[in-house]
């Protein structure tokens, strides 16, 4: 697991966010079979191999918040976006994981 910085937010973040009707988009960078286990309603699925094809997918104009399992892919994949210019792209910090463990207990965890 990577630290948090100013570039990750926390479960809990995202979480009251949703709950107040203001969520960020929710891209979720997991591979295929990852997503069919399990997945936060409502999230765009672009795998991270596949970001460079579909970036253009992907909102410019409001804040992105990128999962993967643990925080690990998704924070890669956020510095990759930020440093073509989109500037609030957002890693979940602790993943799916961390989402499932710590808001969503009936989330499958794997």
């Amino acid at each position: 697991m990577r630290p948090v910085t100013d570039s990750d937010m926390e479960v809990d973040t995202l979480a009251a966010l949703r709950a107040s009707g203001s969520a960020p988009v929710v891209l979720d960078v997991r591979e295929p079979w990852e997503v069919e286990l399990c997945s936060i309603d409502g999230s765009l699925h672009i795998p991270m191999g596949e970001l460079p094809e579909r970036i253009a997918e992907i909102p410019t104009d409001q804040p992105v918040v990128l999962v993967c399992h643990h925080g690990l892919r998704s924070g890669h994949a956020t510095a990759w976006l930020r440093a073509r210019g989109f500037d609030k792209a957002i890693n979940l910090a602790g993943g799916i994981d961390a989402w499932a463990r710590r808001i969503d207990p009936t989330m499958k965890v794997y």
